[in-house]
């Protein structure tokens, strides 16, 4: 009776405990866990307008406290502020502090030994939204291999993640591999930044299977059960939450001749085309900071409005949604233009392009994931640092 009120007792205070705990809290405020770490050390920051602690960017945060920032690495759509996607960003320096930024998209994905030459630190810290064609975790890859192979150490400070509650999707075939899905992970792969890092240094999936000296400094009151919203933007055209938990079903978009809405103030959130018919909603793409030169440009689009996705209960939901994007290949007119070689990209093989060809329901399509999740999700286990 005893050990039965102790084993209750414990029970009750673990519910207690995350049941109280308050809003989640991202790994770059925890500046008591990491200062010491970097305390007299040499660091580079990957960083963005995303790395804010409180209403203080980490790099200004850090040289408050003594830190010694050497460089800043930038990924797809810059440092402070955001570029198109796709964009060119320059090296230059960082206006406010006079750091040297260095630019890792475009031609330069990964630091170079010049880059890191006197560098004890890398600190990683920016915010992703857990699907795999975000190009942040390739960055993040980039980076492990590069302070693998010249010794440097890498901190990570954690973030939730806004799609963790889930993952789902076919498993990316290697063969297929670029910037926009680099590892044989589904495409929510319900994982923070931390665990994600972890499972491609644990797993061999670094260059010729190095391994990286990294630490992760965890998020507190954060679990996978947890619906995270976004305090700043992540990028141009995820713009609100509604984006954000829209973005893994709907940027297959990006592979085909449709707009998603990129130069209209509700980017990620309505798809269409001129092809499409006339179902009583339409916009028309213009030239707007974030979008300079979208997709159908000037050209009326009819499609599908998801604007109120999040108010109607369509998202936040724990699967992919392929409806959207079988009924627009059914409705567009000439189908042998519907898909463009992106397409295969972003879904990580030839798989679910041939399966909507061959007319496969969105529930036979997503039948055919089972196997694959079943397998990433051991893989998954083992590398989750949250409940």
């Amino acid at each position: 009776m005893k050990r039965t009120l102790f084993l209750l007792s414990v029970f009750i205070s673990f519910v207690a405990a995350f049941s109280s705990t308050g809003d989640p809290i991202p790994g770059a405020y925890r500046l008591d866990s990491y200062r010491n770490i970097i305390q007299g050390k040499q660091v580079a920051i990957v960083a963005n307008q995303t790395s804010m602690v409180g209403k203080s960017h980490l790099v200004d945060t850090l040289l408050t406290k003594g830190i010694q920032i050497k460089a800043i690495f930038s990924p797809e759509h810059g440092f402070r502020n955001m570029a198109d996607a796709g964009e060119k960003i320059e090296n230059a320096k960082d206006p406010k502090t006079g750091i040297q930024l260095i630019s890792l998209y475009g031609s330069h994905l990964k630091p170079t030994p010049e880059d890191l030459s006197g560098i004890d630190f890398v600190i990683f810290d920016i915010q992703d939204v857990g699907a795999r064609f975000y190009t942040y975790i390739s960055t993040l890859h980039y980076i492990l291999e590069a302070c693998a192979e010249n010794n440097v150490k890498c901190l990570i400070l954690d973030r939730p993640n806004p799609n963790g509650f889930y993952f789902d999707g076919n498993i990316l075939d290697t063969a297929y591999s670029s910037f926009v899905g680099m590892h044989p992970v589904p495409i929510v792969h319900g994982m923070t930044v931390g665990e994600y890092a972890q499972m491609v240094n644990g797993e061999g999936w670094l260059k010729g299977g190095i391994r990286c000296d990294l630490k992760v400094i965890p998020c507190l009151n954060y679990t996978h059960a947890t619906y995270y919203t976004l305090p700043v933007k992540p990028s141009p055209n995820l713009p609100n939450q509604n984006s954000v938990y829209l973005y893994p079903s709907i940027c297959f978009f990006e592979g085909t001749n449709l707009s998603l809405g990129r130069g209209t103030t509700f980017p990620f959130q309505v798809y269409g085309s001129p092809l499409l018919p006339d179902k009583g909603f339409s916009f028309t793409p213009e030239s707007v900071p974030g979008a300079k030169n979208p997709p159908l440009l000037g050209e009326k689009c009819y499609g599908t409005d998801l604007r109120d996705a999040l108010k109607n209960g369509l998202v936040p939901k724990p699967e992919i949604n392929l409806e959207w994007l079988i009924a627009a290949y059914n409705d567009f007119p000439e189908k042998d233009k519907f898909f463009t070689s992106y397409f295969e990209k972003l879904a990580g093989g030839t798989t679910i392009r041939e399966q909507i060809q061959k007319g496969m329901t969105a529930k036979q399509i997503r039948d055919s994931w089972k196997p694959g999740l079943e397998k990433f999700g051991k893989i998954r286990a083992k590398y989750l640092l949250y409940p």
